[in-house]
């Protein structure tokens, strides 16, 4: 469903993917009271377990900074995903509540460190994906984004046959983000060199159990994708 170019393969040998389809979702707006429990639960481990001055060096959020850099890409700027939630929630501001389904794997993402993005399988166009660089001028429309950010083509991206559906691991497209009307998911846990395959595993298998847990349908086997 998703596969890596034979560029980025060349540029980082040892980068990875989890992915897992969960079939069945059942989306809502609304957040189960035991979701929120462990939300909150999550945040005080956070909390206690990092500060912001001292983040950066953590060794899994630095893996993912050095990422960056080689990319070319400021992380002080346009930082990975689980970063930015992580900062969110150890400067006091409120965890996000978008829908059930979101809220489940953001909180996998919180609670093992590691970006994780999440499809609509049926607004994806063509028969599967792939991670590669971006083409210099390419258009990309982020959820929440007013309008499309023109690509420099030194960003690597997750891209359908008609472009762009994330910025690898930064910000998924609108086009194909999870809605109410949303039946299949498709979970991917993002690498990035220094990042094990055992840790994108477990956090793409934790993100499956809350969202099958929270939001009902048949997980199937997670997938690694090299």
């Amino acid at each position: 469903m998703i596969t890596i170019s034979e560029g980025v393969r060349a540029s980082f040998p040892t980068l990875r993917l989890a992915i897992v389809l969960i079939s069945g979702v059942k989306v809502a707006r609304s957040r189960d009271p035991e979701l929120q429990a462990l939300i909150e639960d999550a945040i005080r481990w956070a909390r206690s377990s990092f500060q912001l001055a001292t983040l950066k060096d953590v060794p899994i959020i630095r893996a993912y900074r050095d990422f960056f850099w080689r990319l070319g890409i400021d992380p002080t700027k346009e930082r990975p995903s689980a970063e930015a939630l992580l900062r969110r929630v150890l400067s006091g501001k409120p965890f996000p509540a978008i829908s059930n389904l979101v809220d489940a794997y953001n909180l996998a993402s919180l609670r093992t460190c590691i970006p994780i993005a999440t499809f609509d399988v049926d607004a994806i166009v063509g028969q599967a994906a792939e991670l590669r660089f971006a083409r210099r001028g390419e258009r990309f429309l982020g959820i929440g984004m007013p309008r499309p950010l023109i690509l420099s083509g030194r960003e690597l991206v997750i891209a359908d046959a008609e472009g762009p559906i994330a910025i690898y691991p930064y910000r998924d497209a609108d086009r194909t983000k999870v809605t109410e009307r949303t039946r299949r998911a498709l979970v991917v846990a993002c690498g990035a060199p220094g990042i094990s395959e055992r840790r994108l595993v477990e956090a793409a298998e934790l993100a499956a159990d809350y969202i099958a847990r929270f939001c009902g349908g048949e997980r199937g086997e997670v997938k690694v994708i090299r």
